[in-house]
């Protein structure tokens, strides 16, 4: 599998918690709304450039409302609270499976460091 696959299967599950997405190869990931949020590659969360970026803290209990394909390269994830505005690409979404782990770890220091929650 290579970053600019289109998964073979991409569904929400849980009531809009999970974002489950199946390849071809048999590889597979299930992202959680929470995380999805709070990584999501809009300028309102990542910034413009590099220092821009925004601790997003309070979504423990957000949820995907619906996906909207963008052309053949990206999915749009709308959230109950309202955020729209992130592409996630496929390549960005294999990023987001392939790295979970270190990247939620990250996520959680940053947010104690902050004193915010998840809320």
């Amino acid at each position: 599998m290579t970053g600019n696959d289109w998964p073979d299967e991409i569904r929400l599950r849980e009531g809009g918690r999970i974002l489950t997405l199946r390849y071809a190869d048999g590889t597979g990931f299930d992202l959680p709304a929470e995380y999805l949020r709070v990584e999501s590659p809009s300028a309102e969360v990542k910034g413009h450039g590099p220092g821009q970026e925004t601790l997003v803290a309070g979504k423990r209990n957000v949820r995907m409302t619906s996906l909207d394909p963008v052309g053949t390269y990206a999915v749009r994830i709308l959230f109950d609270d309202g955020h729209s505005t992130g592409l996630y690409t496929w390549d960005y979404l294999v990023k987001l499976g392939r790295e979970q782990a270190t990247l939620w770890k990250a996520y959680l220091e940053r947010l104690a460091a902050a004193g915010m929650a998840r809320g």
